[in-house]
């Protein structure tokens, strides 16, 4: 009975582990965060978006850099101090400043940039990096 007890302490002491390791992910690293608001040519295509979409998920699948992702699109929250203009925004974070400029120059980034670019007009980075833990 007492060894029955200890082997299910030990189960469920594991998978409290594995949930908080797993919680742990979907923070937001505040150290440097890399924020990238796309305007595409054709916004209304459906194959233009669905191109940017393929080429973007691929990139970040194997992506080794950024600690968090995050592909939104405007959020349809019309007041005067929203910018809702872009097609697709691409929020990552990072441990530092120098993961973040490894990525830069990481092949898999390059060749999303080579695939894509011919479907965006316009592109704006906001690069931060952390001062409060919040």
């Amino acid at each position: 009975m007492k060894y029955r007890l200890l082997v299910l302490a030990g189960i469920i002491l594991l998978s409290c582990q594995s949930f908080y390791a797993q919680e742990e992910k979907s923070y937001l690293d505040h150290s440097f965060t890399h924020v990238v608001y796309f305007w595409l040519n054709n916004p209304e295509s459906a194959e233009d978006r669905k191109a940017f979409e393929q080429s973007l998920s691929k990139f970040l699948s194997v992506s080794k850099y950024p600690k968090t992702k995050f592909i939104g699109v405007p959020a349809g929250t019309p007041r005067e101090v929203v910018d809702g203009s872009f097609t697709y925004s691409l929020i990552l974070s990072f441990s530092s400043k120098e993961e973040q400029d490894l990525y830069q120059e990481e092949k898999a980034h390059l060749i999303f940039i080579e695939e894509s670019e011919h479907l965006w007009n316009k592109v704006v980075v906001y690069d931060s990096v952390g001062i409060l833990k919040t």
